[in-house]
């Protein structure tokens, strides 16, 4: 029986994990759930999901929790981001599913690596931020680390041998985008776009933030910088097409002109259920993919004058990690500034040009206690302009 930590249950990925678990009762047991603010939503998966642990960022989330529950028992509380760390090392679970939005899911990232857990990674800011000091917890505890993004999950499946793993054969990689809800709008009116407009994504149901991601190919970004980071390749080698079908997620292509792709219905389920039985196979409720009914399949170079987003992503991809950090977080700042209104959607790759380019002068982080260091001095920084603009 496979002991399941679901870091971020109330999310998308969450709720797609729970789904895919309540499938396999007699194999997975749900052990722990965090949730940061939707406590309501939490007490409803306690009560259907029954697990020995929540942890939830404070004591007022408890108390709205326990309301929440009635008479339901409140299982075992931890709290903040301790209480998160706590959750992810604790010593019955096997596997952890690493699905917290942003850089909120770092610490308990490395804290279940350091325990030396099964990771299922949804977080890519965990790589993108912290990149090699990531992955050096993750070989120092002995943690197997497999990726939950539907692309590169699809890359770890079209690798040799089916183990993740870049050898001498693979050229390259590619990395599908759907393009989001303005793949075809003009760009000079992209100003006036609400975030509503901006969180209604044509193929994928996801939380706010990284819809928002999705609309300014940000999201497809950090992927070419995890997928990078994750399989040791030169961004070069990190190649991004415009799939609007979003019915192939990756290919690998190899020496000898061979392109493997990976197809599957655009549902988290697949890559999740794909993770959760690794090497084996599952269920994952998604209905099969059809060939015969199969729309044409359309593919084409992004656009980075309308995609600026993505060029920055390269570009911070090339100038080593202090980039990658400065691009996360004012990109995380920026994108919280557009949904509560204080910032216009056209100005996001503005706030996050000023502080990748103001970071080329930053030091190179030596250990994750300076990761965190030039995380808060690029927010400050992002907010700082905001402010200003």
């Amino acid at each position: 029986m496979k002991q399941v930590v679901v870091l971020g249950a109330t999310g998308s990925v969450g709720q797609s994990t729970l789904d895919v678990l309540a499938l396999h009762p007699n194999d997975y047991t749900v052990l722990g759930l965090s949730a940061h603010s939707r406590m309501a939503e939490l007490a409803d998966l306690v009560r259907l999901h029954k697990p020995s642990y929540v942890a939830v960022p404070n004591a007022e989330a408890v108390q709205d929790l326990k309301h929440a529950l009635g008479a339901t028992p409140l299982p075992t509380v931890l709290l903040g981001e301790e209480g998160l760390c706590q959750l992810a090392a604790l010593q019955q679970a096997t596997h952890v599913v690493a699905a917290i939005v942003g850089a909120a899911g770092l610490p308990s990232c490395i804290a279940a690596a350091q325990a030396g857990k099964t990771i299922l990674l949804a977080n890519k800011e965990a790589l993108v931020m912290a990149g090699s000091f990531f992955l050096q917890a993750v070989k120092d505890g002995g943690a197997t680390l497999l990726p939950l993004d539907s692309e590169h999950n699809a890359l770890f499946q079209c690798l040799p041998a089916g183990q993740g793993k870049i050898d001498a054969s693979v050229r390259r990689v590619w990395l599908t985008a759907s393009g989001g809800p303005f793949l075809k709008r003009d760009a000079a009116t992209l100003h006036s776009v609400t975030p509503d407009e901006a969180c209604k994504h044509p193929k994928w149901s996801m939380g706010r933030k990284i819809s928002v991601d999705s609309a300014t190919l940000m999201n497809k970004g950090l992927e070419v910088i995890e997928a990078a980071l994750m399989y040791g390749l030169l961004a070069e080698r990190v190649k991004v097409a415009i799939h609007p079908q979003s019915t192939i997620h990756a290919l690998v292509q190899y020496v000898d002109g061979s392109l493997l792709a990976h197809l599957s219905h655009p549902d988290m389920r697949v890559p999740i259920a794909q993770a959760l039985a690794y090497p084996q196979r599952i269920e994952s409720g998604v209905p099969d993919l059809d060939m015969t009914v199969l729309e044409s399949l359309s593919f084409a170079a992004p656009d980075v004058a309308h995609f600026p987003c993505l060029a920055l992503a390269y570009q911070a991809l090339r100038l080593g990690q202090h980039g990658c950090i400065a691009l996360n977080a004012a990109n995380e700042v920026a994108v919280e500034a557009f949904l509560n209104g204080s910032l216009l959607f056209s100005q996001i790759p503005v706030v996050v040009k000023h502080v990748l380019e103001t970071s080329d002068a930053w030091i190179t982080p030596s250990n994750i206690e300076d990761v965190y260091v030039l995380d808060r001095q690029a927010r400050a920084l992002a907010e700082l302009l905001i402010r200003s603009l």
